[in-house]
């Protein structure tokens, strides 16, 4: 029998895969609700599918199943500051967009300007995963923003830059 991995031993070694940030936007009620993700994956090309990993006892993770589609904006390398801002736990759901000239997807979901990709998914399964929801859904809508830009990623724990 193996010995547990030690939980902070992982969280340091785990820091050490490059992670491509984002920010999911959905709907809850009558507001936008916008989190900082930087846990997500293309699963198929054919059909285009993704998943999307929230906190499961967050409101997003919560929220986004509640309303049965979100939003994927992928970060420029610029737009680091959108990463604190909605990374933020626990800010109001009001004036979350504040000073943001967003678009919509048909779906309702906030476009982030400036985003390198946005990605709306409808959440078709949820699957709980040690103490995360796995939201996986079609791509039913997408687009491309800005040529350019490097992607926004973290680290080991820190913001970085690919150049």
């Amino acid at each position: 029998m193996s010995t547990p991995v030690d939980v902070e031993d992982y969280r340091r070694a785990s820091d050490l895969i490059a992670a491509g940030l984002a920010v999911l936007s959905t709907r809850q009620g009558p507001h936008d609700l916008l989190v900082t993700v930087d846990s997500y994956l293309d699963v198929s090309y054919d059909p285009p599918t993704m998943l999307v990993a929230l906190y499961g006892m967050g409101r997003a993770a919560e929220a986004a199943e509640e309303a049965g589609h979100l939003c994927l904006n992928v970060l420029a390398e610029d737009q680091q500051h959108l990463a604190d801002r909605f990374g933020t736990p626990g800010a109001p759901l009001q004036g979350m967009l504040a000073g943001l000239e967003v678009s919509r997807t048909a779906d309702g979901d906030a476009i982030l300007p400036g985003a390198l990709a946005h990605f709306a998914l409808r959440v078709e399964q949820a699957v709980d995963a040690a103490t995360h929801r796995l939201l996986i859904g079609p791509v039913v809508e997408m687009g491309e923003g800005r040529p350019g830009p490097g992607p926004a990623i973290r680290f080991a724990g820190e913001r970085r830059a690919l150049r």
